[in-house]
């Protein structure tokens, strides 16, 4: 079966909304299969998540931690 790859692009701010969340955490699921390819995308506000040292507002993950997880294993580009 051929490998399926996914881009997800970031524009929003890392907290306000859900968004950002929403597409690290299916980026981070998506990339635990063997036949799937991963790229995240940080554009406009979404660059901020990944942005060293945030403070994460009560009730919401810590974003800087789910974009290091992905760049780490070398899918984010800004």
């Amino acid at each position: 079966m051929p490998e399926t790859t996914y881009l997800f692009v970031i524009n929003n701010a890392p907290y306000g909304d859900e968004r950002p969340f929403n597409a690290l955490r299916l980026a981070m699921n998506l990339s635990k299969r063997e036949d799937v390819q991963v790229r995240v995308f940080l554009t406009a506000d979404g660059v901020c998540c990944a942005r060293k040292g945030q403070k994460t507002p009560e009730g919401y993950y810590n974003i800087e931690r789910m974009v290091k997880a992905l760049a780490g294993k070398g899918r984010v580009a800004t």
